[in-house]
């Protein structure tokens, strides 16, 4: 829902960008690439040594080349599927490297156990969000239902680790954690439903 409704407004943001950099010979798998590393190192990086507000700028700097590297691909009319696959495997490289982060350090320095866990659902759960969709499509179905797509996911976990870095009660980040993570389970469920329906509907082979 965010991602559709931010799209135009990122979309008019990012182009000229998008645009000087395919000028100066950038491709967009390269910023995806770039992207993903920037990400992975602020959050395995900082969020474990406890720098949760400097890590969440780090990250945030980098995350908008999931944007980006979209704008470059269709300006260049150069949209493939192997760009959609490592585009599609290295966001889940980011997401999984964002939650471990929290993860490791609220078991470790932050000492909250309740948080370390909720992240790690997270972690698993976003992960089956995506399998859920990445299978359905590989086997002919749709699966783009749910309330917890990965837009959702990233701003919240991310604005509230930030604001948790300057003081925010941490139990502001653990219902955030835990609201994330039953938004997830329901996604996955609204996913299989909606498979088991357009399996049902499938014509039965003649004998």
């Amino acid at each position: 829902m965010l991602n559709r409704h931010a799209r135009g407004f990122f979309t008019a943001v990012f182009t000229p960008l998008a645009r000087w950099l395919l000028k100066i010979g950038v491709s967009p798998d390269a910023v995806t690439i770039l992207g993903t590393a920037g990400v992975a190192a602020g959050a395995l990086v900082f969020y474990p040594l406890g720098q949760l507000f400097w890590g969440t700028l780090f990250i945030t700097a980098f995350i908008f080349s999931d944007v980006l590297d979209g704008i470059m691909a269709r300006m260049q009319d150069a949209k493939s599927r192997w760009g959609n696959f490592l585009d599609s495997t290295l966001d889940r490289i980011a997401d999984g490297a964002l939650f471990a982060g929290v993860s490791v350090w609220f078991f470790t320095g932050g000492n909250n156990t309740a948080i370390a866990v909720s992240a790690l659902l997270c972690l698993v759960l976003g992960m089956v969000v995506s399998y859920a969709r990445a299978k359905a499509e590989s086997l002919g179905f749709t699966a783009n239902v749910g309330i917890a797509e990965r837009a959702e996911r990233l701003v919240s976990v991310l604005v509230v680790t930030g604001l948790t870095g300057l003081g925010l009660p941490p139990v502001v980040l653990l219902v955030t954690l835990v609201l994330l993570a039953v938004a997830s389970l329901v996604t996955v469920v609204q996913r299989i439903v909606s498979v088991r329906r357009q399996a049902l509907a499938e014509p039965t082979p003649a004998d």
